[in-house]
């Protein structure tokens, strides 16, 4: 069986979760909540290669780390990735999109504003100037909804799973306001509606 090493509140880990959810795949999980003891021992075991959650362990003992490339292993072979080369292409693009535009500003004001020992870091000049930079990123995604149901093609696949996870949470979390983005909420009510969908639980915030 599978096992995966995956933080219960981060979006992230959150991913993959709802991807094996959705795929009615078993899979034994190890909470791995920031700051907690069971983090530091997955790490002093070697349980995490690249230091860190999600990661995920298969049956022949290798391990993958990095949620979106977790995403495609997972994903290969099954209708949550297109088989046209250029929805392909599109889908991949949000995924990069989603891990170097996206996650670096809507996930990090929502961890600023939820985890206690990040407070230090949640100055009003910080959340300012990333509640203005997300507002940029979700008019994007807005756009590139627009005439469509799914960010690549015409059914959902591994780059709405990726955009959802922080996406979803960016109103409580992020403290972002979503009413003017309506692509963007009937998107997230499809998403949500899904067979097999999962919610992400987790004692705290991020």
């Amino acid at each position: 069986m599978l096992t995966l090493y995956s933080m219960p509140s981060s979006g992230n880990s959150y991913k993959v979760r709802l991807l094996l959810a959705l795929l009615g795949r078993p899979y034994h999980h190890i909470p791995c909540e920031s700051q907690s003891p069971e983090l530091q021992t997955a790490k002093t075991e070697g349980k995490l290669p690249l230091g860190k959650v999600p990661a995920l362990h298969l049956e022949t003992g290798e391990v993958l780390s990095e949620s979106n490339a977790i995403l495609w292993y997972l994903a290969s072979g099954t209708s949550w990735i297109p088989n046209d080369p250029l929805d392909q292409a599109r889908m991949l693009s949000w995924m990069f999109f989603e891990q170097n535009r996206h996650e670096p500003v809507i996930a990090v004001r929502a961890s600023l504003r939820s985890y206690p020992h990040l407070a230090d870091e949640a100055t009003p000049e910080l959340l300012e100037e990333l509640l203005v930079s997300g507002n940029s990123i979700l008019d994007l995604m807005e756009h590139g909804l627009q005439g469509q149901d799914w960010f690549a093609g015409d059914t959902p696949t591994i780059a709405d799973i990726a955009l959802y996870s922080y996406t979803h949470t960016a109103e409580d979390r992020g403290g972002f306001d979503l009413s003017p983005f309506s692509a963007i909420r009937d998107w997230l009510n499809r998403t949500g509606a899904l067979p097999g969908f999962e919610p992400l639980t987790g004692p705290a915030h991020g």
